[in-house]
């Protein structure tokens, strides 16, 4: 976190100060979750690999449910495929 001259206010001092801490705990909370779940990715490398993953949604036109299913293609899609179980993060309790 450094200086942001743009903030001259107090009050988006205190949010920018807010924000960054939300996401460094946000940054170690996924450290804690890869090591706990056994995937020997840095939240980095974890990043790099989600950004190349698709999501395809379809609604059907005649019952209006939507299907969705993830594509993991890769070898890389496959190392962190457990992170897109809909029950994993049921596991993990959020750490104080």
């Amino acid at each position: 976190m450094r200086p942001m001259l743009i903030h001259v206010t107090p009050k988006r001092s205190q949010a920018h100060v807010c924000i960054c801490f939300i996401a460094y705990k946000v940054y170690k909370e996924l450290e804690r979750i890869l090591k706990l779940s056994s995937i020997n990715l840095s939240v980095d490398k974890m990043l790099n690999i989600v950004k190349t993953i698709t999501t395809l949604k379809i609604k059907l036109p005649i019952s209006g449910e939507t299907l969705s299913k993830t594509m993991l293609i890769t070898s890389k899609h496959e190392s962190i495929a457990q992170l897109f179980d809909q029950n994993f993060f049921k596991n993990f309790r959020v750490a104080h």
